[in-house]
C-alpha cells in the first residue's frame, strides 16, 4: 500500500518541540536479543512444535512451551509466530494500561515501534475511554518492507479460553486479540501477549496465529465464516519471510518499549489522569 496522505514515519522536527511525549522518543533501537537471533537462523520449525489456538489456556501452566520464540508453517498454510521477552522493571498491569492508553493518538504509538509504526486510531472514534477489550484498533505500520493497513479487535482472555481469575490471582495479564486486514471482509488471525511476574520485572510470551484455518469471514463465526476463511487463505497464502519478519518486528517492539515503559506509566499512568 502507499502512505496515506498526512502519514509519516516518526516524529517530525515539529513533533519533537511540542509534542508531551517527545521526552520518551527514542529512532535508535538496540539489537536483536541471542535468543531472537538464535530463533533465526534456525529458521522454520516443525509445526507440531506449537500449540494452536485452541490450546491457549496452557499459556497459564508453569513453566514453558517446546519453542517460546521461533516460528513454524502448517500443511495448510498458516503461521505460528511465537516471541518471548523479558522485561525487568516492568509489571504486567503497565502494558495492561499501555494497550488502553497508545491507541488514541499516533504519537503515542510511535515511542512502541519508532522504525515502523506510522498511525493508530480506535474505529469507534472515542479517544476518551481507558479500557480496550470489545473495541478495535486500526493501525498502520511496516512489518519488514511492507506497510499494512490492519485491524486489531481486541477481546477477552476468556472468549480465547483463558481462566481470568487464575490471571488475576497470579498477577498475570493476557492481551487477547483478532487480526485483520482493513478493506477486506476477513480476520486473519489471533493474537496474546501474556505477562508473567518474575523476579524484578516481568516476561510477555508473544503468540501469533495467523493465515489457513485461522481465517474466517468477520462477524461469521459459523461454518460458511470459515468455509470463506479457507477460500481466502488457499488464495493468500504466507510465508516463511512474513513469519521471520513478523518474529523481528515484535521482539523490536516489545524489547524497545519495554525499556520507556515504567518512565511512560510514571508520567502518564492512571493515576495522573
Amino acid at each position: 500500500m502507499q502512505m496515506p496522505n498526512g502519514m509519516h514515519l516518526g516524529y517530525s522536527a515539529t513533533e519533537m518541540d511540542s509534542s508531551p511525549y517527545a521526552a520518551f522518543y527514542r529512532d535508535d533501537m538496540a539489537p536483536l536479543a541471542e535468543h531472537v537471533k538464535d530463533a533465526l537462523l534456525v529458521g522454520g520449525q516443525a509445526h507440531e512444535l506449537f500449540p494452536l489456538v485452541d490450546r491457549a489456556i496452557e499459556l497459564q501452566a508453569s513453566g514453558y512451551w517446546p519453542v517460546e520464540t521461533g516460528y513454524g508453517l502448517g500443511s495448510d498454510g498458516s503461521l505460528q509466530v511465537f516471541v518471548l521477552t523479558q522485561m525487568p522493571g516492568v509489571t504486567p498491569a503497565m502494558w495492561d494500561w499501555w494497550f488502553a492508553w497508545h491507541g488514541s493518538e499516533a504519537q503515542r504509538y510511535k515511542l512502541w515501534h519508532p522504525r515502523a509504526h506510522i498511525h493508530v486510531g480506535w474505529a469507534d472514534g472515542r479517544t476518551d475511554l481507558n479500557h480496550y477489550i470489545g473495541r478495535t484498533s486500526q493501525v498502520v505500520e511496516y512489518v519488514g518492507h511492507e506497510l499494512l493497513n490492519l485491524t486489531i479487535r481486541f477481546v477477552s482472555p476468556a472468549s480465547m479460553g483463558l481462566d481470568e481469575d487464575r490471571l488475576k490471582q497470579q498477577g498475570e495479564v493476557a492481551i487477547c486479540a483478532r487480526g485483520g486486514i482493513a478493506g477486506t471482509p476477513m480476520e486473519t488471525g489471533w493474537l496474546i501477549h501474556h505477562l508473567r511476574p518474575t523476579d524484578g520485572g516481568c516476561e510477555m510470551r508473544s503468540r501469533f496465529w495467523l493465515g489457513g484455518h485461522n481465517v474466517c469471514a468477520r462477524g461469521m463465526n459459523n461454518n460458511m465464516g470459515r468455509w470463506l476463511g479457507r477460500v481466502a487463505a488457499h488464495f493468500n497464502p504466507l510465508s516463511p519471510t512474513q513469519a521471520s519478519e513478523l518474529l523481528v518486528h515484535c521482539a523490536q517492539e516489545m524489547s524497545h518499549l519495554a525499556e520507556l515503559l515504567p518512565h511512560i506509566y510514571k508520567t502518564f499512568g492512571p493515576d495522573k489522569a
